[in-house]
């Protein structure tokens, strides 16, 4: 599938209906779900036959173009039931299997190594400092291949530095950076429309014998 092709599917996808701000909800637009996925996929492999999990899935945008790109397994996660309605209905109209789940995040109790690539697009942590290095922290958890994620360009140093000294990853790197249209979806928004420059990352997880040594260390 070619990223035109992609993208154009993505964009007959069904946003939030009511947002909410507590939730940090803000669709992922088509234009950087379409490269995120693609990137992930055509340079490193991440996606096709793969399983993956979106986190925070919301609507179900990045999960669904996993599918498109014949991921093996996808499944969404998100704490909120009205955006797992919509993004049941939106991988029904794509005619793709999105196998979803409500949960916190922080009460996933996944055992095994099972996941091959995380997908997000994370809260930014303006509502609830510290929400975007905790969603990070559990998908390097979770993923043994890598974990692809959407973040502030201007907290790129505190990223990084949280990444590989708190959540262990052993590369983070930022593959380009994008604009993330903000529409007026609230009362206090005061403009139409914002841009926001955010950064795509590429996170790689501990190896297996990485995660047992710092797990046995921590507990002497």
């Amino acid at each position: 599938m070619k990223l035109k092709q992609l993208e154009g599917l993505l964009g007959n996808l069904e946003q939030f209906s009511c947002p909410k701000i507590e939730l940090e909800q803000y669709p992922t637009s088509v234009h950087i779900a379409s490269r995120m996925l693609f990137s992930a996929e055509k340079t490193f492999g991440d996606v096709t036959g793969k399983v993956v999990a979106d986190f925070g899935c919301g609507c179900g945008t990045l999960g669904i173009a996993a599918a498109l790109l014949d991921a093996d397994y996808v499944v969404g996660v998100d704490i909120d039931a009205q955006s797992l309605e919509t993004a049941s209905v939106n991988a029904e109209d794509m005619e793709v299997e999105l196998n979803l789940m409500q949960c916190d995040i922080n009460n996933l109790k996944w055992r095994g190594q099972f996941i091959d690539t995380v997908i997000m697009n994370p809260p930014f942590g303006t509502r609830k400092k510290g929400a975007d290095m905790n969603f990070l922290s559990v998908a390097l958890k979770v993923a043994t291949q890598a974990v692809y994620s959407l973040h502030k360009t201007s907290t790129r140093d505190h990223v990084k530095k949280m990444a590989l000294r708190d959540c262990d990853a052993t590369s983070a790197e930022v593959l380009c950076e994008l604009r993330f249209d903000v529409p007026q979806l609230y009362k206090f928004h005061k403009k139409k429309e914002v841009d926001i420059a955010v950064d795509l990352w590429r996170f790689v997880p501990p190896k297996d014998q990485d995660r047992v040594v710092k797990t046995f260390s921590r507990h002497q």
